[in-house]
């Protein structure tokens, strides 16, 4: 899948929807810690993974960017440190003009609101002005992987990223995991009209059925319910 279908299809979705998805497909949910936000409220993010692990110099980035492929989004890896920056302004100018559609950062940004006004979708752990103070050894794997939280992303993976957070999905079951999170959303504006329209929750999934069938066979989960009624919530 190119990165203008994955765009234009996540526009109307959610990475709630995508990780539902996941669940019903038995795929791993894998999300970055709660605190990966966006810089710019509001802003959205996907693409594939352009990874790259910080080592204390921006060198690394401006490699990446040499490989870059449009639509990429930048991944970097700096082990979640809260005591330095490793993503400012000039890299996120520089990502924009190689064509990334975003950065991604396991760690802490600086130049706010330089960042800000540039637009570029960047989600990181917060901000801090000072950058690195170090230099390490360069891994082998230093544009090949990068960990976010406790997950390990390659150019294998895809990255979407709103309101909520940040998804990573594997690139080759993006046709499958877009197309039932579309059918979930569907669902869900369905259910969610009918609420409004005064046909409860609890009436459009049969909630007392559910207690009753409940009280004979106390192992019936709210999942298998759903499934025999064919809701959308909770999975």
């Amino acid at each position: 899948m190119d990165h203008h279908e994955l765009q234009k299809r996540f526009e109307t979705l959610t990475t709630a929807h995508l990780a539902d998805a996941c669940i019903r497909t038995q795929v791993p949910v894998r999300c970055a810690p709660t605190g990966l936000r966006a810089v710019l409220p509001g802003v959205r993010v996907s693409g594939r993974v352009r990874p790259a692990r910080h080592v204390g110099s921006v060198d690394i980035f401006l490699e990446a960017f040499e490989a870059a492929e449009p639509g990429d989004v930048l991944v970097v890896d700096n082990g979640g440190r809260t005591q330095e920056a490793c993503i400012g302004d000039l890299v996120v100018l520089e990502a924009r003009t190689a064509g990334i559609a975003g950065v991604v950062i396991w760690g802490l940004h600086r130049d706010t609101v330089d960042v800000r006004a540039i637009g570029l979708p960047v989600f990181s752990l917060g901000s801090l002005p000072t950058g690195p103070q170090r230099l390490d050894a360069r891994p082998a794997d230093v544009l090949t992987a990068a960990t976010v939280g406790e997950w390990t992303v390659t150019r294998d993976d895809l990255v979407l990223g709103d309101e909520d957070g940040v998804l990573f999905l594997p690139a080759d079951r993006a046709e499958e995991l877009l197309t039932l999170a579309e059918q979930i959303r569907d669902t869900e504006r369905r259910q969610a009209e009918r609420i409004r329209s005064g046909d409860t929750l609890r009436a459009q999934v049969r909630f007392d059925a559910y207690l009753a069938a409940r009280r004979s066979d106390p192992e019936l989960t709210f999942r298998e319910h759903l499934r025999a009624v064919r809701g959308a919530i909770e999975e």
